[in-house]
């Protein structure tokens, strides 16, 4: 009986998982309004009635796609954030602030920019910064918004002021913006650098301008 409780559980996780991969494929290539659940349910081999009873409607299935991104972004992202939020509360160093400033943003641009698997939801998460959704507040609470308070106390830290200085949070911004920028504007950004890809060598050379910018943090 366990066994076969098992299977029922883990055919039930495929499923929804083939919904959820093309639900955000279908959501990145068009927005939530030129979507239908058919098409999503056509493409992952499983009748409407199906995609509602683990989804419910559209907008339940675009919020579950949001929330999805979260989990794929926190399983990269994690440990470093972690690791920082640790030392923060531990009153670390402003030296030790710049290190971990420094894997978090590594941690952010070898998800955004040097892994293959956010090409697919990326457009999702652009479109609803472009122009919130229903999925806005679920990014933006649980993603943006910590993002950008970690590293704004991060980088208070470093300078010796306060995270909720405009001076500080801008910094924050632009520093995490700069990252996104090669993932939403990554033709832009391959044309300008006459990259064909962006691979470990390129990567790297991001990197190392970013770590350069969080060392002129705080400089006089």
């Amino acid at each position: 009986m366990r066994a076969h409780t098992q299977s029922g559980y883990r055919k039930g996780e495929e499923t929804r998982r083939r919904i959820l991969d093309g639900a955000l494929k279908a959501f990145g290539e068009a927005p939530l309004a030129a979507v239908t659940t058919r098409r999503i349910a056509q493409a992952a081999r499983v009748s409407l009635p199906t995609l509602q009873y683990y989804f419910g409607d559209k907008e339940g299935l675009y919020r579950a796609c949001a929330t999805e991104i979260v989990e794929r972004y926190r399983r990269h992202t994690s440990a470093a954030a972690g690791e920082a939020a640790q030392a923060m509360r531990a009153e670390c160093t402003p030296e030790a602030a710049r290190l971990h400033l420094k894997a978090v943003v590594a941690a952010l641009a070898e998800l955004l920019v040097g892994s293959s698997e956010t090409v697919g939801w990326f457009q999702f998460v652009t479109r609803e910064l472009r122009e919130p959704g229903p999925a806005f507040e679920i990014l933006y609470e649980t993603l943006w918004r910590p993002g950008v308070e970690l590293t704004s106390r991060l980088i208070a830290r470093i300078v010796g002021g306060s995270h909720n200085d405009p001076a500080v949070r801008i910094q924050a911004l632009m520093l995490l913006s700069s990252v996104l920028s090669f993932q939403s504007g990554r033709s832009i950004s391959l044309r300008a650098m006459q990259w064909t890809a962006i691979g470990r060598k390129e990567l790297g050379l991001i990197l190392a301008v970013l770590n350069a910018q969080i060392d002129a943090i705080g400089l006089r």
